[in-house]
Parts: C-alpha cells; sequence; structure tokens
C-alpha cells in the first residue's frame, strides 16, 4: 500500500500566496484611495486618512493592516500607518509613479469572474458579460477609457526607462505611432530625441486626451494628432512606424490585418518596430505569460513567441528583423519584403 503524500508545509504557504485574491484587490483599492499619497508628508492615523480619503474608518483600519502584513504600508502605531519603501512607488508624485497601473475597473471583475467561459469556449469572457467588444466598451465609457489611458502611462514611465536606450530610435525623422493613446511614450521619445518628429495616431476618443501630454511634455510643436482606426488607413509615407503592445490585443487575422494596413503606408525603406512581452518557451517566467491570459479573458488577443510574430508579419508583407529584448519590452524590427 502507498505511503500518504508528505505533507509540504512550504508548497501550502506557496500556493496559499499565488491563489490569495485578497492582497491584489486591497492595493488596488489603496491606490483607488490615493493613500500613499495621503501619507507622503509622514504617519497619519486611520481616522485622518479616512476622512481624508473618504473611507470608513474601521474599514479602512483593516484593509491598511491587511497591506502592512505583506510589506505595503507600516503600522507605527495604534491605527497610525506610514509608507514603506515598498508603498512608495504608489504616489502619485514618485518619479516612477505606479498608483494608476493598480486599480480597480468593475467592468474587468466581472469578465474575469467569468474565466470559465473563456476556457470552454475559447472566446473573450468580457463580450459574454458585456454584450461587447472590450475596444467598444471603453469607446462608449469615457470614464473607464480615461482610467485606461492613465494607466498605459504610469507603465509607459517604466518603459521608457528601458527602451529609449535599445534602439537606435533618431534614425527616423519622423516615427508614427499607431495606438499611441494619449501620446505618454511618443512624448517621452520625442524629448529624449529631439530630431525625430512624431505623428499620434489612435481612435478619435483617445487622441482627445494627447495634446496636454504632448504640451507637457515640451514637445507639442514637434508631434501632429491624427485620429482613425488602424483597420482602414494609417499616415503613409513616413520614415518609421511604431506599435506599442497593439497586437497582443486582437487574434491573428484582425492583427495581420493591421500589420497589412501599416505594410500598405510604409515605404520601401520604412521600418516598423514592435514593442511587446514576448513569450519565452518552457518554464521561464515572464510577465508575457500572465499578459496573455489577460488578454484572453478581455479581449480575445494573444502574447505571442518572436516566431509566432514573425508568421503574423510574414503574412502582411513584413519580415521580422532584428529582435531586442529588454528587461520589460521586447523590441521586435519588421522590413517590408521587397519582391
Amino acid at each position: 500500500m502507498a505511503g500518504r503524500p508528505r505533507l509540504d508545509l512550504d508548497a501550502v504557504v506557496r500556493l496559499g500566496e499565488l491563489g490569495d485574491q485578497i492582497t491584489p484587490f486591497a492595493l488596488r483599492a489603496a491606490c483607488d484611495l490615493r493613500v500613499a499619497d495621503l501619507l507622503a508628508d509622514g504617519p497619519r492615523t486611520v481616522i485622518d486618512l479616512a476622512e481624508a480619503a473618504g473611507a470608513d474608518p474601521g474599514a479602512l483600519l483593516r484593509l491598511l493592516r491587511a497591506l502592512a502584513a505583506r510589506g505595503v504600508f507600516t503600522e507605527v502605531g495604534e491605527a497610525e500607518f506610514a509608507l514603506t519603501p515598498l508603498a512608495e512607488p504608489l504616489r502619485g508624485d514618485h518619479p516612477m509613479s505606479l498608483r494608476d497601473s493598480f486599480t480597480v475597473l468593475d467592468s474587468d471583475v466581472r469578465s474575469w469572474a467569468q474565466i470559465g467561459h473563456t476556457l470552454r469556449t475559447g472566446r473573450p469572457a468580457f463580450e459574454r458579460v458585456h454584450g461587447r467588444s472590450y475596444w467598444d466598451h471603453l469607446a462608449a465609457n469615457p470614464a473607464e477609457s480615461a482610467r485606461v489611458d492613465d494607466w498605459m502611462r504610469s507603465i509607459n514611465r517604466l518603459h521608457l526607462r528601458t527602451l529609449l536606450g535599445a534602439y537606435p530610435w533618431r534614425r527616423f525623422g519622423t516615427l508614427v505611432d499607431i495606438g499611441g493613446g494619449t501620446g505618454g511614450f511618443l512624448a517621452g521619445l520625442l524629448a529624449r530625441f529631439p530630431a525625430v518628429r512624431g505623428v499620434l495616431f489612435d481612435l478619435p476618443h483617445v487622441v482627445a486626451g494627447a495634446p496636454a501630454v504632448l504640451t507637457g511634455a515640451g514637445v507639442a510643436d514637434r508631434c501632429d494628432v491624427v485620429s482613425g482606426s488602424a483597420f482602414d488607413a494609417v499616415p503613409a509615407g513616413r520614415d518609421g512606424y511604431l506599435l506599442k503592445t497593439v497586437l497582443p490585443g486582437f487574434d491573428d487575422d484582425d492583427a495581420v490585418r493591421i500589420l497589412g494596413v501599416v505594410r500598405a503606408a510604409m515605404r520601401p525603406d520604412s521600418r516598423l518596430v514592435l514593442l511587446e512581452a514576448v513569450l519565452p518557451p518552457g518554464d521561464t517566467f515572464d510577465v508575457a505569460k500572465l499578459f496573455d491570459v489577460h488578454a484572453m479573458v478581455l479581449t480575445g488577443g494573444a502574447h505571442r513567441s518572436s516566431a509566432q510574430t514573425g508568421a503574423l508579419l510574414e503574412r502582411a508583407g513584413l519580415r521580422l528583423g532584428q529582435v531586442i529584448a529588454t528587461p520589460t519590452l521586447t523590441v521586435l524590427e519588421a522590413l517590408p519584403t521587397t519582391e
């Protein structure tokens, strides 16, 4: 008779950490309440924090104690809390602020609750819950769209640190950022490379917020803002084209449609630069594997390996050139296929 399986307490603890849904929601709720900003000048009591944040003192105390147990905030006195090094980037004024990348969107949460639908059918749960695509939902809900824009700007601070030195961006006279949101990444790139001009291209409701971002970065005079759909046409004849984390939002066929539109706009000597989280082989950890599930549930898109992306490029009349790994996203350069 086989013996009873040995109880591995370390494995149990690890599974508990991996399966914890409380900490992620607590962290995001604290960010939405701007708790780290309220603690920027030093420790405060829960009574003070609750009044400033518009929260119930008892509920906030329980939330902050749970987060302090994870190293986010610390209880320095009875019901009195302060920042920890882990909480510092949750301040809005931190140079690498991640606050807006941690938020609770009701539409997303309701979709994740239906992940079983995605696993059974292969279709995004978001469409089942909301009756329309993720992108159509954002177009119809400006407040949620603005919060997604804030999330992208938050992540762009990190991406700018890791990507601007990884590729020779100064080679472009004009660079078209397709699906570039309100222009956070392009603005940072133009500020770093003053000889480069930019064209920001995205849907009308998205680029409406771009002028303020570009003006704030001091690059509005070197960047045109153009609205439209990448499924129809993009500005033609420019030196470079950029798709930053765009293709993972779409399935293979729609991704090829977008690439085909870009290819039609390119000159023979133009280059297309993709910035994506690329799937590594085997059990190697990469955030791309997590975002791949995220795309599956919300948009029906997918993160891909370099080889899979190369196959999509070939379908659109492009060929994969150099691939450059960075600590965040991977740079994939594509060139028009010569006949």
